[in-house]
């Protein structure tokens, strides 16, 4: 992959986390109106960053191969 393949795969995959993100944060938010507790807590969310590989050194890793 070129750099610019790479840096558009990275927005792509992070685009993906954060549409990804505020369906969980919707859900949240539809449980605390219903008075049930919370569908995902903070790992859940940390988690996107692992299962998109957006870290910074996935991120890394991708522009140094």
């Amino acid at each position: 992959m070129e750099p610019e393949q790479k840096a558009a795969y990275v927005v792509s995959q992070s685009v993906s986390a954060l549409i990804e993100a505020i369906a969980m944060m919707e859900e949240n938010r539809w449980c605390e109106t219903q008075g049930q507790s919370l569908a995902y807590g903070e790992g859940r969310f940390t988690d996107l960053i692992d299962k998109y590989a957006i870290s910074h050194n996935a991120v890394l890793g991708l522009f140094n191969q």
